[in-house]
């Protein structure tokens, strides 16, 4: 244990590094920002120092907080009914190539079903409720990370499969030691695709649902023409979905690819 502690700070400091090139991006996309609000005025688009004014007015409301705390209560936990689901149901179909098949055109169907059809229909069986936005999300980002999962194992190493065989490994260790880790590569961006979806369908639902949260702050905000106020609201959602992407998703990524990297040579980075 005291031994992987450096190696732990080492990656946690690593990560945190590399997010010079999160900032960069960023502060492009105000600089962007900003030349969309000269060009076209505040009342189209409010300027960068106007919404964070505005958000810092948000954050001093205590119904604000309340407001962004149900959105991702929302989100969280639908995100981690498909996180399960997805991933259970895909590692069972990417050993089993018949599930597989069989699956592809549900997925299909699933996938080609616009969210905003979900919507209406989870707004006729549940109401303006917490049960329509968490059904929307799960319906819309359920057959990501299952396909991400059952790809994954479906392309994995065999041969390492053999070799730990002939060690000994048994079933179970195989498939945790060499089976799982080998998913990463599809299965975690799946999730980040997942959680993205996870946050803008809570919002859409909300909003067109009438169920609070961001999503109806964000219809006040249309009917009062409030530009800085709803694009605050947009800001407050994508932080809160950075937020969780990063203290949640990438570092159980780092963790379980320690791996890959005991491959890398020094200092080479591929």
């Amino acid at each position: 244990m005291s031994a992987s502690l450096p190696g732990r700070a080492g990656r946690i400091l690593e990560f945190l590094w590399s997010g010079w090139a999160g900032l960069a991006a960023l502060f492009l996309l105000a600089a962007l920002w900003q030349a969309g609000h000269e060009a076209y005025g505040p009342f189209i688009l409010t300027s960068p120092q106007d919404t964070l004014a505005a958000v810092a007015r948000l954050a001093g409301d205590p119904a604000s907080w309340a407001l962004a705390g149900l959105t991702l209560q929302r989100a969280i936990t639908g995100f981690a009914v498909v996180a399960a689901a997805g991933t259970a149901l895909g590692l069972i179909a990417g050993y089993s190539p018949a599930t597989l098949r069989l699956a592809r055109p549900l997925i299909t169907v699933l996938m080609g079903v616009p969210p905003i059809a979900w919507i209406v229909l989870a707004m006729i069986w549940f109401g303006g409720s917490d049960a329509t936005v968490r059904t929307v999300i799960v319906v819309s980002a359920l057959p990501v990370v299952f396909l991400g999962a059952a790809q994954g194992i479906a392309t994995r190493d065999r041969s390492l499969d053999r070799m730990a065989q002939a060690f000994g490994a048994g079933p179970v260790r195989r498939f945790l030691v060499i089976g799982l880790r080998q998913t990463t590569t599809t299965l975690f961006p799946a999730l980040a695709l997942a959680l993205g979806t996870a946050f803008k369908v809570a919002v859409m639902a909300e909003l067109l649902a009438n169920a609070g949260g961001i999503g109806g702050a964000l219809a006040n905000a249309r009917i009062n023409l409030d530009i800085a106020t709803a694009l605050a609201w947009v800001v407050i959602a994508v932080g809160l979905l950075i937020a969780v992407e990063y203290a949640l998703v990438h570092p159980v990524k780092a963790e379980i690819d320690r791996w890959r990297r005991a491959a890398q040579p020094w200092g080479v980075k591929r």
